[in-house]
């Protein structure tokens, strides 16, 4: 509220950082009345999305590149010479990334104008050091000691022998102020800092930010804040209120609590195994709920890391541990990890370190839309030398598979796997590659992990309509199983491949290169993915009916590839 009393986000630019807090922006910039739609399909986003309002400077669907981005903006506005302000709001969870230090580096050192609003809930930033730190921090605030320090120090540059007395007497005063108070670090990059100041303060806060506005180069602005304040649900659970569906105002009770899905499946089964095996380690980046690791890490706290937002260093040090004979296993989601690939070819690959990777997330997540759906790991992870890609599709088959993935395999592996429930199939097909499902002669069925079900769903409307489907399953994605698909083809000379992933190196395009390396004659064969643009928010089953990946659609297509028209 304080920043749209001084700030026209229409023209400044307001960068947040991942966007949670984006909803009383959205609200105050015209959006109330579509609040009702929030993360529903052809509603509006759970995130700042320029398409919906020019107020909305740049998507934020991930942490830590607010600082970054921020600056990008001031540069660019420098060089149009045009004039606006720019700001950037981060968490201070978003410190935990290095990306933030990164772009906080290049920013304090630009001598761009621009402000950075560090919002610290208390949960990553240094406690206060007492009293006396909170009383000169107060003091340093005041509109008149900035008016005094900026003209002491105008007056210092003119005086003669000025320049060595200010530069005495800054000394002597940054001593004193890194002695007491904890700003050193943003003011050594380069910033004026401001703070720490009570964000619950309204009027405070607008009268800081006017302060703020005029003053030249960049600008940090610490804000304490409280986690959910003003909500005794949300003040006792925070992390549980980060990000929520819908709920009771009056308990903060889910309206439709969530059904055990494949994360808790995933954390029941790493402790089962780390009973037994003292070298077995979980480490998440800051994602220890989402991921089904609370009870991990309280049966197993000092095996437990939690690193932050910073999924590279999570990878590293997952390498170091593997190095040094330790089994880790990093929970990430499909999404976080594309910030890995880089550690993950250099540090896990290269030496072939036996690193396990619990992708959370794959395939299309829903109401978080494009910036979280899993859909990009299928293809970029089968680029890696020596990577092993296992796809379950049931709690079963993901209890056999981790447990495979981390006693029996060798290398980096990857067990991915989809939010939420299993669906109907609930069988464990087993550890080999691939499996036949269900025998036919008129077409092949294939894909792997979620979309099982839909294709179980397309063989059955298709035995309906008189075609004999043949299914086959693929546990393994990287190696492809890729003989145990052409044996299908050959007899049944027609293919359907369906999977939620990008079209670029997806599994059906690898499959049909193989098919004509080969030379096995093929008389119909099609593809169903996401596409090649980004997939909106909405329930995953609209979103895969909108990607042509439900049953009916697969049915179609797999009808017409049979050479039955449209029918």
């Amino acid at each position: 509220m304080a920043i749209h009393r001084v700030f026209d986000t229409g023209r400044d630019r307001l960068v947040f950082d991942v966007g949670h807090q984006c909803y009383a922006h959205k609200i105050l910039t015209g959006r109330n009345a579509a609040m009702e739609t929030l993360r529903t399909f052809g509603g509006i986003a759970g995130f700042p999305k320029p398409a919906e309002s020019e107020s909305d400077a740049f998507i934020a669907g991930h942490a830590s590149n607010a600082v970054s981005v921020a600056v990008g903006m001031a540069r660019a506005r420098t060089l149009q010479h045009q004039d606006y302000h720019v700001l950037a709001l981060l968490g201070d969870g978003a410190l935990s990334g290095g990306l933030a230090y990164e772009g906080l580096s290049d920013a304090g050192d630009s001598g761009e104008a621009m402000i950075v609003i560090l919002n610290d809930n208390g949960m990553s930033i240094t406690k206060s050091v007492g009293g006396v730190a909170e009383h000169l921090a107060r003091q340093r605030l005041k509109p008149q000691y900035l008016r005094f320090k900026e003209g002491y120090r105008k007056a210092m540059g003119v005086l003669p022998l000025g320049g060595q007395i200010y530069n005495v007497t800054h000394k002597v005063k940054t001593a004193v102020k890194e002695t007491l108070l904890p700003c050193s670090l943003f003011e050594d990059m380069g910033f004026t800092y401001l703070g720490p100041v009570d964000g619950h303060d309204v009027k405070g806060l607008t009268k800081l930010l006017r302060y703020a506005k005029g003053l030249k180069g960049p600008i940090l602005l610490h804000v304490r804040t409280v986690k959910g304040k003003g909500y005794t649900p949300a003040e006792h659970n925070p992390d549980r209120f980060h990000g929520v569906g819908r709920f009771c105002v009056g308990t903060g009770e889910p309206l439709h609590p969530a059904e055990p899905g494949f994360s808790a499946i995933f954390g029941e089964t790493l402790c089962r195994l780390a009973e037994g095996e003292p070298r077995l380690c979980a480490i998440t980046a800051a994602m220890q709920g989402g991921t089904g690791l609370d009870q991990f890490a309280q049966r197993f706290p000092e095996r437990f890391f939690d690193v932050g937002i910073a999924e590279g260093h999570a990878v590293a040090m997952a390498a170091g541990m593997a190095k040094q004979g330790m089994l880790p296993v990093f929970a990430v989601y499909s999404s976080f990890l594309q910030r890995a690939y880089d550690m993950l070819i250099h540090d896990v690959a290269i030496q072939g370190l036996h690193v396990v990777l619990a992708v959370d997330r794959a395939g299309l997540v829903g109401e978080d839309g494009e910036t979280h759906h899993g859909v990009f790991d299928p293809a970029f992870l089968d680029t890696i030398p020596g990577m092993t890609v296992l796809c379950p599709s049931s709690f079963a088959e993901l209890r056999s598979m981790l447990e495979h993935a981390i006693f029996r395999l060798k290398g980096p592996v990857a067990v991915r796997y989809p939010r939420g429930g299993e669906g109907t199939y609930t069988e464990d097909a087993g550890l080999s590659p691939s499996t036949l499902l269900r025998p036919g002669r008129d077409i092949t069925l294939t894909g792997y992990g979620a979309t099982i079900e839909a294709l179980l769903d397309c063989a059955d409307r298709l035995e309906q309509r008189g075609v004999s489907p043949e299914l086959v399953k693929l546990n393994t994605i990287t190696p492809l199983p890729l003989e145990a698909v052409a044996q299908s083809v050959k007899k049944t000379g027609r293919l359907l491949a369906a999977e939620e992933c990008t079209p670029a190196n997806s599994v059906g395009r690898r499959l049909a290169a193989h098919l004509l390396a080969k030379g096995i004659p093929v008389k119909g064969i099609a593809f169903a993915d996401i596409g090649p643009g980004f997939v909106t928010h909405g329930t995953t089953a609209q979103l895969r009916r909108l990607c042509g990946l439900d049953g009916e659609s697969l049915y179609r297509k797999a009808w017409e590839v049979c050479g039955n028209g449209n029918g």
